[in-house]
């Protein structure tokens, strides 16, 4: 179907516009070049006068909504804004949106960082009903800051927000180091998938050897596809694996329960390979129903215990500690009490990081918790950003104290 045939009602044109702005939003987002120490950023003089005047303007109507700074899984702050605008004020010809917004530290007041973004507008129809929404967004460190927002169309009409906001940590979280430093204003993450730095690795405790089994799913275990939420908090999980310079070595098996496959493996690697498991990700089909599948009864369960009894008594691959990872796995029927009994006898500490946003709604222990425990190993809860950071520190020092004979795997959690 043709793209003008496409957009031949009103409602359907309005929808398309709405998509179009929100899709274009973030792609474009760049600093703008001379932002930072020393630097000068050229812009229009009418688009300097708005920002200094700092006066709010509406002849483009619009409505900014600040997106208050938020630490992330990622111990990063997130911060941005969502704008919202009537498609009608767009009807007639194609248009095209200039938006700039800088943000200025508090401890760096002649430092402001300049973000621009532009957006393609197609030509909405005089009675479109509705709103276009867009969003744009940035990283800070803790501190203060200072933003400034203005947006303008081809015919110079103008909207001008601005607003502060404050990021931080609460005063029992100082002791973790955050990926931004204070004061500190950076581009949003555009690829959650990007190759990890490189990390010098201790030689004095000798090579440790870690593997990792993590369940590549959603919270919503009905949900079509992984949400930001669950794709930030999972891979922040593995960048914590990957970034402790004790570990030299990794062996990563990335499944998915609803598709009942590994859909990723690297054995025996000095760096996980985050590009490539961005790639593996690509062939789920979560929103996809398998009628194979279906007439598995117990299939999910089946291949859980199968997984299970492959990875643990790998005789191949002798880590020096086993990690799950993933969301809770609720399933109809456990695995069975005689395949749990296969896998005790480990000769390594078994850790279970468990990410569940709301634990007070779903409290029970889950299929892999239950595996976990047959092995006497631990399980910790990942709700918060800190609860990554705390859970970490816990796992290398039980790891450390297991390799140095200090302790055997603990009781069951």
């Amino acid at each position: 179907m043709s793209l003008k045939r496409l957009l031949g009602s009103s409602w359907l044109r309005a929808l398309f516009g709405l998509t179009v702005l929100a899709a274009t939003g973030l792609r474009a987002q760049v600093v703008m070049q001379g932002s930072g120490p020393g630097g000068v950023v050229r812009i229009f003089n009418t688009d300097s006068a708005v920002l200094e005047a700092q006066e709010l303007r509406k002849d483009l109507p619009c409505t900014v909504t600040p997106i208050k700074p938020t630490l992330g899984f990622d111990l990063r702050f997130h911060a941005g804004y969502e704008v919202s605008i009537p498609l009608k004020d767009f009807s007639g010809t194609e248009d095209l949106l200039t938006t700039i917004f800088r943000v200025t530290p508090e401890v760096h007041k002649d430092e402001p960082i300049y973000f621009s973004q532009r957006l393609s507008v197609p030509p909405i129809e005089e009675n479109a009903k509705g709103n276009a929404y867009l969003r744009g967004a940035f990283d800070v460190g803790e501190g203060n800051y200072h933003v400034d927002f203005l947006m303008r169309d081809r015919s110079e009409r103008v909207c001008a927000f601005f607003w502060d906001a404050e990021a931080q940590l609460p005063s029992k979280d100082k002791k973790f180091a955050l990926m931004v430093s204070p004061g500190m204003v950076q581009a949003a993450e555009r690829e959650p998938f990007r190759e990890e730095a490189p990390v010098e690795r201790e030689q004095t405790t000798g090579p440790l050897n870690v593997k990792v089994i993590i369940n590549l799913a959603p919270q919503n275990s009905s949900s079509a596809t992984l949400q930001p939420l669950d794709t930030n908090a999972l891979l922040s999980i593995l960048r914590s694996i990957a970034r402790e310079p004790r570990i030299r070595k990794f062996s990563i098996v990335a499944f998915n329960l609803q598709e009942r496959r590994v859909v990723y493996r690297q054995v025996n690697t000095d760096q996980i390979n985050f590009p490539a498991l961005g790639e593996a990700l690509t062939s789920l089909n979560l929103g996809t129903v398998d009628l194979k599948r279906l007439s598995q009864k117990h299939g999910e369960t089946e291949f859980l215990a199968g997984l299970l009894s492959e990875e643990i008594n790998d005789t191949h691959d002798h880590p020096d500690a086993v990690i799950f990872a993933g969301p809770k796995v609720m399933l109809d029927e456990g695995v069975p009490q005689n395949s749990l009994n296969q896998l005790a006898g480990v000769d390594y500490p078994v850790f279970y990081v468990n990410f569940n946003l709301n634990p007070q709604v779903n409290p029970w222990r889950d299929a892999i918790g239950s595996a976990v425990k047959r092995l006497k190993g631990h399980e910790y809860t990942i709700s918060r950003p800190h609860d990554l950071g705390y859970a970490w520190t816990e796992i290398m020092s039980q790891i450390m104290n297991f390799r140095l004979g200090t302790q055997k795997p603990g009781p069951a959690q």
